[in-house]
């Protein structure tokens, strides 16, 4: 009984950690507190899939803060094949999802440009 309640403690403890060894992202406070008070924490996580995609996948992704602030208000589901669809979440302020846009892009080392509008061409 003593080595089975041994063998089981010492395997929680290595799976435990196992886990908090995998470099975990620090949201800051204020955006947590935006995550928590629009419910995006109960199908987003910054570093795993949950119910969708994780914060650093949707970085990936090169958004920019207005279009990840659009995405939020009228989801598109063709952009993420494989996930449920998002509900719309348009009762968020503007401002609280520019705060949160800019964050998510932060984890992908900043916030992706605009693109680049091309010059007029010149009639000869």
């Amino acid at each position: 009984m003593k080595k089975t309640l041994g063998t089981l403690l010492a395997t929680a403890l290595l799976a435990v950690l196992s886990f908090s060894a995998k470099a975990q992202t620090k949201v800051p406070d204020d955006i947590n507190a935006l995550l928590s008070k629009h419910t995006c924490l109960a199908c987003h996580n910054a570093d795993t899939r949950l119910v969708g995609p994780a914060y650093k996948d949707v970085a990936k992704k090169k958004y920019t803060n207005q279009q990840i602030v659009d995405l939020i208000y009228n989801p598109k589901p063709e952009h993420w094949p494989g996930y449920p669809p998002m509900a719309p979440m348009k009762q968020v302020p503007k401002e609280d999802a520019l705060k949160i846009a800019g964050w998510i892009n932060s984890l992908a080392g900043g916030p992706a440009k605009a693109p680049a509008k091309k010059p007029a061409a010149k009639k000869s």
